[in-house]
């Protein structure tokens, strides 16, 4: 397991979430009352001292995409759960607070929340400090993607692959080498069918203006740096060597419900980089994938 520090895209992402319920106006698209007392003591005035800054249009536009991505997310797992689901399995769950904020819908399931562990140990030392209990469903799974199977950390913990199994898996491969988003690939292909999952794809998109740093660029300023790129021919081709369905993506009427009809900027996201995708029995091919810097044709 390699020595890194916990994530700081984590704690970004969760400040997007902390902006909203602060300076957005309700219907909240993710009500979390959680994320706040997650950041600590000083988050609601660092957030309000920098309304400004996240009312930008590059800053809404990624608060869109965070809210979007974990609400539908959500709504799928609640209709996983309407058809058997039992296990809730977080890939590079970060700061992720719905195992803190569960609806009665979830507390039959087991859910699982796996990162790397420092960014999990980051994370449990901010519950402690808050005063959050973890909930009794929830079980910590270190794993670090690039040098250890998900497969080996949750056999460890009793994790059942017979059971029907809900993914989350948001912000995630972007991070991840190739090799690693093929283990991760073989290990969806490897959960019971009808298991599902959510996830997002992307890595190689550019602002238009040259002189704006990409997402890919500021993740790399802090330590993180983009190792892959997965459009929607990729995914749809790795979901098919790994015995997955096609990959569904939200719909304008879905998105709809979910963003609502807004005035506080909060639009929805106009790249299809959030899918949903099932287990299946289908046949395995041969496939590579892009690479992050040379994503191909």
């Amino acid at each position: 397991m390699t020595e890194r520090p916990a994530s700081n895209t984590a704690i970004g992402v969760a400040t997007l979430r902390a902006a909203h319920q602060l300076i957005d106006q309700p219907p909240w698209i993710l009500d979390d009352p959680i994320v706040l007392r997650l950041l600590g003591p000083t988050a609601r005035e660092r957030v309000l001292d920098n309304a400004e800054r996240f009312r930008s249009p590059r800053a809404v536009g990624l608060r869109a995409h965070v809210l979007l991505r974990s609400r539908y997310a959500e709504e799928c797992l609640q209709a996983a759960v309407n058809r058997g689901t039992t296990q809730f399995l977080v890939l590079g769950a970060g700061m992720d607070t719905f195992a803190f904020r569960q609806p009665p819908w979830a507390s039959a399931l087991r859910i699982f929340e796996v990162d790397h562990p420092a960014s999990q140990q980051a994370k449990r030392d901010r519950l402690a400090a808050a005063g959050i209990s973890a909930p009794a469903n929830l079980t910590f799974v270190p794993v670090d993607f690039e040098h250890e199977t998900i497969r080996e950390r949750l056999i460890e913990q009793e994790f059942d692959f017979s059971a029907l199994t809900f993914v989350s898996c948001l912000g995630v491969l972007v991070y991840l080498s190739n090799e690693a988003v093929i283990d991760l690939f073989e290990f969806l292909g490897s959960l019971s069918p009808a298991s599902g999952c959510v996830l997002t794809i992307g890595g190689g998109a550019r602002p238009k203006d040259p002189n704006v740093p990409s997402l890919a660029d500021l993740a790399a300023e802090v330590g993180e740096p983009f190792l892959s790129a997965l459009d929607a021919d990729a995914l749809g081709a790795l979901c098919t060597r790994f015995g997955l369905e096609q990959p569904m993506f939200p719909t304008t009427e879905e998105i709809g419900r979910y963003m609502g009809n807004r005035n506080d900027g909060l639009n929805a996201p106009t790249r299809r980089n959030i899918a949903s995708i099932m287990v299946a029995e289908r046949p395995r091919l041969s496939y590579s994938l892009p690479n992050a810097n040379h994503p191909g044709p």
